[in-house]
């Protein structure tokens, strides 16, 4: 329906609700001659007389009471909504969904989330556990969390999380059989446990940094997994080497269930990011979502 008839059709329930033009015109702010003229052209557009007018009174006919019956809720329903969307700008509520890794969902978001959703539980939020580099705004995210420099330049990006170091560790049931790597490129002689991307079906490639020197190692082994606790767990396991966050690995190294080789090969990266495409339109929920999860150096 063009714009047009839209606003005609808007008039006439109005009139034929309020049983008058007089009415009807002051509550849409016209005057009563454009309002009748709205309703002369719905009526030459659908070929019919929607409305009986005399001097005293106006009533639907049987074609207009049709339309009021058939169009009337459907606006009353549009009319609703909107006021419900309107809430959302002025209290805390609605959902709101984030993809992140699993470690990031457990390490930084839900440490903070439990707070924020007992203090306003009409917020609700969805986690999705991701490893791809998801579109958040294709696949109708809020937002996302990334290692800060892995942010797009045109997304807001919001730290939540510290610096951190990848560390790559073994048990030492693995070491009691092999010689612990002294180079990066030693890992291809290692039985090393693989993390599986979405993003073309590729194994993530390990990371390293020396100086000015730096390596991507594309390492083998029998497990093959998308999620890092599973690869901490087959490590502690000594089904091989892992390359796991430090700050997951550091409570089994200082036990010694974990031992950690190629240290000075781990430089550190920037912490985790929330980001999101625009400030525009932000929520209440949103934003105290972001304020939540802001990081605040210790």
């Amino acid at each position: 329906m063009a714009r047009g008839n839209l606003n005609d059709l808007i008039a006439f329930l109005r009139v034929a609700r309020d049983r008058s033009f007089t009415k009807a015109a002051a509550k849409m702010a016209i005057s009563q001659s454009a309002l009748s003229h709205a309703i002369r052209r719905l009526e030459s557009n659908v070929g019919v007389r929607l409305l009986t007018r005399t001097t005293r009174s106006v009533s639907a006919t049987e074609a207009g009471e049709r339309l009021l019956e058939i169009a009337g809720p459907r606006f009353d329903e549009i009319d609703a909504e909107l006021a419900a969307l309107g809430e959302l700008r002025q209290k805390p509520a609605g959902t709101i969904r984030i993809t992140a890794t699993d470690y990031a969902a457990n390490t930084v978001l839900w440490p903070k989330l439990p707070n924020l959703l007992r203090k306003y539980p009409e917020i609700k939020v969805e986690i999705t556990i991701d490893y791809g580099l998801t579109d958040i705004v294709a696949q109708r995210f809020d937002a996302g969390v990334r290692s800060g420099d892995r942010v797009a330049k045109d997304m807001i990006a919001v730290r939540i999380g510290p610096v951190n170091r990848m560390a790559v560790v073994g048990a030492p049931s693995y070491f009691a059989k092999r010689v612990a790597p002294k180079t990066p490129r030693d890992l291809v002689e290692h039985n090393c446990i693989n993390l599986r991307l979405p993003t073309h079906g590729g194994l993530y490639a390990w990371e390293f940094e020396k100086g000015k020197r730096k390596l991507n190692v594309n390492v083998d082994g029998q497990l093959i997994f998308n999620g890092t606790y599973q690869i901490l767990n087959a490590a502690l396991a000594g089904f091989g080497l892992a390359y796991v966050p430090q700050d997951l690995a550091q409570p089994h190294i200082d036990k010694g269930r974990l031992k950690r080789v190629l240290e000075d090969w781990c430089a550190p990266f920037a912490g985790s990011h929330l980001y999101y495409p625009s400030r525009r339109n932000v929520t209440p929920a949103f934003a105290l979502l972001v304020e939540a999860l802001r990081y605040k150096r210790p």
